[in-house]
């Protein structure tokens, strides 16, 4: 992350290893009791902890991440039979994937809120428990409604997690090193599409869909092991009120701005990914029984791309992620043949990996002294924009064609580009908070 100010944002640059609001300069000896006498020994500053046990926590959160995602997108693999075995239709067995991005949409400001003055080690401890209880809740669940019911509170989990975790990056590592530590953090997001719902999805058909459901339970209990034994206490830096989300709208171009790159960025992204497997076989030609593979490759390059992206300018990085998301989704609507859209597949793999840690960076960056506030509305616009994208893309399928989804995804991306260009352009100190 750069130290440099963000458009819309005049707030100090954070100092190295906390963020403006949580590392102050220490205060003078009037200001918290009487003067000590001239010949007192000077004051000892306490000792910095070790590096390693940052990176640590780090890494511990990012599980976290990899557990939550891996949640919520399980069912993606199990669908058909989990419909079979409680008796419902594959439609309604959809609603475990739908319900939770809804949910964490909504819950996203209201458990950043709601946190008050709590630890923040606490608060994502109880939320990382509550995903474990979900899914082992899922996994002895009679009817669907039960499995709905514990869909939901993965939801909950979900958007707070995410919003209370992505900026925690600056309490945890030093300034240099806050690109990179929150690119392992959100490296968990395409690591749990590449590995974690892979592997779910083999456990199911092993050993049953509860199977797969108490596994990710149990990973849940690990991880909340690890948030015990290696996080911080994290106190608050600032209370949150419902007040200040709209109002650091209103008065933060920055963020507001993120907010609208986000609706674009990942509206367009699901509009078409929701419909690519019709995508590849209809325009580029590719057998179905190939498209499994060329999925996996492109998680591999998100997780590249994820990486490449944590640790460059994010206003830069979501330029030239939109740009090249706007031509390569054009590209692949209409350029037949299999190598061609092989190479393109893998390529957007590429670009949207760095669409999240990127998005985070920016929030940060625009809004260093409230990052959980613009975190949470950016951790909620995500979310819906996922719901938003997918009903985009099946209204253009159905009303149009296939290609036609990429193609307005395209279209979004090139608004998105557009409007990171302009954001970059107005540079103009204005007070966040």
């Amino acid at each position: 992350m750069t130290a440099a100010a963000a458009p819309g944002s005049s707030a100090p640059s954070p100092e190295p290893g906390g963020s403006a609001a949580s590392a102050p300069h220490p205060a003078p000896a009037s200001a918290t009791g009487p003067p000590e006498p001239a010949h007192a020994a000077p004051a000892v500053a306490p000792a910095e902890p070790a590096p390693w046990k940052g990176w640590a926590a780090v890494c511990a959160v990012a599980l976290g991440i990899f557990c939550l995602i891996t949640s919520e997108l399980l069912p993606v693999g199990l669908l058909t039979p989990v419909a079979a075995d409680l008796g419902v239709s594959d439609g309604t067995a959809g609603l475990m994937v739908t319900v939770p991005g809804l949910v964490a949409g909504f819950c996203a400001p209201l458990v950043t809120v709601g946190a008050g003055r709590l630890d923040r080690r606490l608060v994502l401890c109880v939320l990382i428990a509550l995903t474990a209880a979900a899914n082992l809740a899922a996994a002895v669940a009679p009817g669907f409604a039960v499995v709905l019911a514990a869909r939901l509170l993965v939801g909950v989990s979900v958007g707070g997690f995410w919003a209370t975790a992505g900026g925690l990056a600056v309490r945890l590592v030093p300034e240099r090193h806050v690109g990179r530590a929150t690119a392992l953090v959100f490296g968990g997001v395409p690591t749990a599409s590449v590995l974690g719902v892979p592997a779910g999805t083999l456990l199911g058909e092993l050993g049953g869909w509860r199977t797969a459901f108490a596994a990710v339970g149990v990973l849940g209990l690990v991880t909340l092991t690890a948030l015990v034994v290696l996080l911080p206490p994290l106190p608050p830096t600032r209370r949150i009120t419902f007040p200040e989300l709209p109002a650091l709208l209103r008065e933060n171009r920055a963020v507001r701005a993120g907010v609208a790159v986000t609706f674009l960025v990942v509206t367009g992204q699901f509009a078409a990914y929701t419909f690519v497997r019709p995508i590849l076989q209809d325009v580029s030609g590719i057998d179905a029984g190939f498209v499994s593979t060329l999925l996996l490759g492109y998680g591999v390059a998100g997780v590249a791309g994820n990486f490449l992206a944590g640790a460059r300018d994010a206003y830069r990085s979501l330029l030239v992620i939109s740009g090249a998301l706007a031509v390569i989704l054009a590209l692949i609507a209409v350029l037949p043949g299999a190598v061609a859209g092989t190479a393109l597949l893998l390529a957007w793999g590429l670009a949207y990996g760095g669409v999240s840690v990127s998005v985070q960076g920016w929030m940060i960056k625009a809004a260093p002294a409230a990052a959980e506030a613009a975190s949470s509305l950016m951790v909620a616009m995500f979310n819906l924009a996922i719901a938003a994208g997918a009903l985009f893309g099946g209204l253009a399928v159905d009303g149009i064609s296939a290609p036609a989804a990429p193609l307005g995804g395209a279209a979004l991306m090139l608004m998105a580009a557009v409007t990171v260009r302009v954001t970059a352009l107005r540079r103009r100190p204005e007070r966040i908070d």
